[in-house]
């Protein structure tokens, strides 16, 4: 499928172009610029995002038992989501309009772990999930009065366009800016996917067996929290990925975290490779990705629903 993204799109490459350039063969110089500067970066970054929103979206459903939970349920994406829009709307440049998402992102949900500790609740994690929800209703309603506010001319479509997510002005920086965040959130996931199990646990089961969780789950958290930071920071808001990727490997593979992570990872860069190469393929104008997340995960999901109920009973 790599392969197959490296030829899709309005320039055309060929298979002999892209063995040529692989042994270090002799390739016209346009055909080189398009395969290493603009598909490479492109490719890597589809790959990368949709791994880490499946990775983060498989820990979020396991650490809250709840298969509706997606990567931005404590306010991560609307988070970035502000912060790349007030980066527009200041007319920064690309990297700090990035820098901006990311530090947002992050101080959302920062911001919502300090009112969940506040509040004290019987439920710690009922009030964690909807101070949540109320941080991101308000992020979204600042996003709507910076719309509101923004020339419509310049800064309008490129805060529409980056809301709806988009791989197009990824370049070979980004992708090194964001490996890095990624790869420190997933270490713990990956070297403590044994007692992500335990999560499934009540809380006094999970104590019973010596197992602090509830420092667990803030580990899991913040780790999670990271890897949706760094990947909406380049992307944009993608949905749909991280609620979907994580149910699909889980019919797949069951709910054993040590496989249902690497399941959820691989599938989660196959589906947003796809809906990369059919943005940029389907019509001339590139179409958000979005857009296409709903329009393939929102059907996908009720046929999820509708089949694979069983698998969380």
């Amino acid at each position: 499928m790599m392969l197959t993204s490296f030829a899709i799109g309005q320039f055309p490459v060929s298979l002999r172009d892209l063995v040529n350039l692989t042994l270090g063969g002799a390739v016209p110089p346009m055909v080189e610029t398009v395969i290493v500067q603009v598909r490479l970066p492109r490719v890597l970054g589809a790959v990368l995002v949709g791994a880490a929103l499946a990775a983060a979206g498989a820990a979020y459903q396991g650490m809250f038992r709840n298969p509706l939970v997606s990567p931005d349920i404590l306010g991560v994406s609307a988070g970035a989501g502000l912060g790349a829009v007030l980066g527009i709307f200041l007319s920064l440049p690309v990297i700090a309009i990035q820098a901006f998402a990311f530090a947002f992102g992050l101080a959302t949900v920062f911001l919502v772990y300090l009112i969940a500790v506040a509040v004290r609740g019987n439920d710690p994690v009922l009030v964690l999930v909807l101070a949540g929800v109320v941080m991101g209703t308000l992020a979204g309603a600042v996003i709507s009065l910076l719309k509101i506010l923004a020339d419509p001319y310049d800064q309008l479509p490129a805060m529409t366009f980056w809301l709806l997510g988009s791989l197009a002005s990824l370049n070979p920086a980004d992708i090194k800016a964001a490996l890095p965040m990624v790869l420190i959130g997933l270490a713990p996931l990956y070297l403590l996917r044994w007692r992500m199990n335990l999560m499934s646990l009540e809380e006094e089961e999970g104590r019973a067996l010596g197992i602090d969780t509830t420092r667990l789950r803030l580990l899991f958290i913040v780790a999670a929290t990271l890897i949706t930071a760094a990947a909406v920071s380049i992307s944009g808001i993608v949905g749909w990925v991280g609620l979907i990727m994580p149910h699909v490997a889980r019919m797949l593979v069951g709910p054993n975290f040590d496989r249902l992570l690497p399941a959820s990872m691989l599938l989660g860069a196959m589906y947003l490779l796809l809906v990369d190469n059919l943005a940029r393929s389907l019509t001339v104008t590139e179409v958000p990705l979005g857009i296409l997340t709903a329009f393939l995960g929102a059907p996908f999901f009720l046929w999820l629903l509708a089949s694979g109920r069983r698998v969380w009973q």
